[in-house]
């Protein structure tokens, strides 16, 4: 599955590049380019600045992310888990290809969206889909939970991932739902974001809990690695 991810990943690169250059000529000279809470635009930019962006950053990023494995250390290699690693990859850059989208939307459709419902929507879906395989990462430097404590004990490591992926699929789950339109913004988009940033900071600090409390019990050991024995 490791080529299949890495060739979407290039064809949403593409993909997002291709809509810049088609719609350039559509859009005014400044567009939309920031939302606060409220769903008003309070920002705006060049569209040559706003249309190319992102499609530069996502190419940047995935040479990044193609280089990463070849600069992982010995016993954090990311090749010990490739496939899930890409799958990261493919679902970051199609965030970053949806969140471009609707900035080219907001510039040359005249239907309006709600984009900051639209955003949050599908920076859960990220979340979500990152959480169901984040009991899949192994010990690395560059994805995942990465604790003084998790990158110094194994059974932290895989324990605090398997924490880290629930919490990520409740918090995505939960957060679409406060998302329906009923639901007034910015209450909505409040406890959405409230919803992400505890399912990402959470894990850290049950991380360090995990470590202390197998440390008091002696059951430290059970989860060093080669490097550390």
């Amino acid at each position: 599955m490791t080529r299949v991810y890495v060739v979407a990943t290039l064809l949403i690169i593409a993909a997002a590049l291709a809509a810049s250059l088609v719609l350039y000529n559509q859009m005014p000279e400044q567009i939309p380019t920031h939302w606060n809470v409220k769903g008003e635009i309070d920002g705006y930019g060049s569209k040559q600045w706003a249309a190319f962006l992102l499609p530069g950053m996502l190419a940047g990023l995935t040479l990044l992310f193609a280089a990463l494995p070849w600069l992982s250390p010995k016993h954090f290699e990311v090749d010990s888990f490739k496939s899930t690693y890409w799958f990261i990859v493919l679902v970051i850059s199609a965030a970053m290809a949806y969140t471009h989208g609707l900035t080219l939307w907001a510039a040359v459709s005249q239907t309006p969206i709600d984009i900051s419902r639209a955003l949050l929507a599908g920076l859960l879906i990220m979340f979500g889909l990152m959480g169901n395989v984040m009991g899949k990462v192994k010990r690395n430097f560059y994805v995942g939970v990465k604790t003084p404590w998790t990158l110094a004990n194994e059974r932290v490591w895989n324990e605090t991932h398997r924490l880290a992926a629930r919490l990520f699929v409740v918090a995505a789950i939960v957060g679409l739902v406060a998302l329906v339109p009923i639901i007034p913004l910015p209450a909505s988009g409040i406890t959405a974001f409230v919803l992400i940033m505890t399912a990402a900071l959470f894990p850290a600090g049950y991380s360090l809990w995990l470590y202390k409390k197998l440390e008091r019990s002696g059951e430290l050991g059970n989860g060093k690695t080669a490097v550390e024995k």
